[in-house]
């Protein structure tokens, strides 16, 4: 049996018809008439009543509130910004991120990945991490100190003198002074690295709190309208309210708009910045520790008294051996 469908092509149509043709051979065919209520209750049939009411709604807003919907729209556009930006700068601050930790954790001296010259761009660590070491280099060739080799004998596990090894090579390290300015220049870095990451986040803010008020006010000023020409006309008939009403109201529809999507992206941001800043500062802490352990001078108030009075009396044996021609040693200069 063949079916064929037929429907009125037109809305005003009190009927559709479901017409089941029999083949030629068979006889004629049978038509079976169906109301349209019963097709309006059938889960495939598409209503456009949101369309149309969105549409009638639009229409009889009042000109308070189409300049209400103005601003909302304004505001969504300016948020849908910050989420598409932002979302994009912290996939790429975590993507870096830890192919920057993978690749120090590589490492023994906190000095490597500057030496071997290695970019990861788009981390925060790393900007930190290459600003605290462009200042400690810098002041390990403006403001060194020359610490000597010492023997240390604690690595021999049988404790045998003749496998003293130098764990102090004799190169420049800082004074605990410089490396104070080292530790303030890393804080700075890390302080604008979390005003980066957290910048943009008022507008986001701002559509999650102020959307829904700004879109209510539209609507109390829209029924306050209404009522006022109600009050006009002397007609209290729900067909003068209803236009004035929905025109109202469209203005809170899109004021939550607004503010659910800004909602969801706020609180998963601010929750992946306060990672990353987290993750940020216990980094500072780590790189600070590792290169005051490597290179700042920490001995004690004694060596280094001995260490200069050593180097006094060196230079004035060697003032005494060249017949008085050289000058009193300068206290100023660094110690070898």
């Amino acid at each position: 049996m063949i079916v064929t469908w037929a429907m009125l092509a037109s809305r005003r149509c009190s009927s559709t018809k479901l017409i089941l043709k029999r083949p030629p051979a068979s006889g004629s065919g049978m038509e079976i008439t169906i109301n349209n209520h019963f097709l309006n209750m059938l889960p495939l049939h598409a209503h456009p009543f949101f369309g149309n009411a969105l549409e009638f709604a639009i229409k009889k807003a009042t000109p308070e509130g189409k300049a209400t919907m103005t601003a909302l729209l304004i505001l969504s556009l300016f948020s849908w910004t910050i989420i598409i930006t932002k979302a994009r700068q912290l996939m790429i601050a975590r993507k870096w991120a830890k192919k920057f930790f993978a690749a120090y954790e590589e490492t023994r001296d906190p000095m490597d990945l500057k030496r071997k010259d290695e970019s990861f761009e788009g981390a925060p660590a790393y900007s930190l991490y290459i600003r605290g070491a462009d200042e400690l280099d810098y002041h390990l060739k403006n403001y060194p100190v020359h610490v000597k080799a010492r023997p240390d004998h604690t690595s021999d596990p049988a404790g045998h003198g003749s496998t003293a090894v130098f764990v102090k090579q004799s190169h420049a390290r800082i004074s605990a002074a410089s490396f104070e300015a080292v530790k303030v220049v890393m804080e700075e870095r890390a302080a604008a690295e979390a005003m980066t990451l957290e910048k943009g986040m008022i507008v986001l803010s701002t559509a999650v709190a102020g959307g829904p008020f700004i879109g209510l006010l539209g609507t109390v000023w829209g029924v306050m309208e209404t009522f006022a020409g109600i009050a006009s006309a002397g007609s209290a008939s729900l067909t003068a309210m209803a236009p004035g009403v929905a025109g109202a109201l469209i203005c809170t529809v899109i004021g939550l708009l607004v503010a659910i999507p800004a909602m969801f992206s706020y609180n998963f941001m601010v929750t992946t910045i306060r990672s990353i800043t987290q993750e940020l500062d216990g980094f500072a802490s780590r790189l600070a520790n590792q290169m005051e352990h490597r290179y700042v001078d920490n001995r004690p108030l004694g060596d280094e008294i001995r260490e200069a009075n050593e180097y006094l009396a060196s230079r004035l044996v060697a003032a005494l051996k060249n017949g008085g021609g050289e000058e009193f040693p300068d206290m100023s200069r660094p110690l070898s």
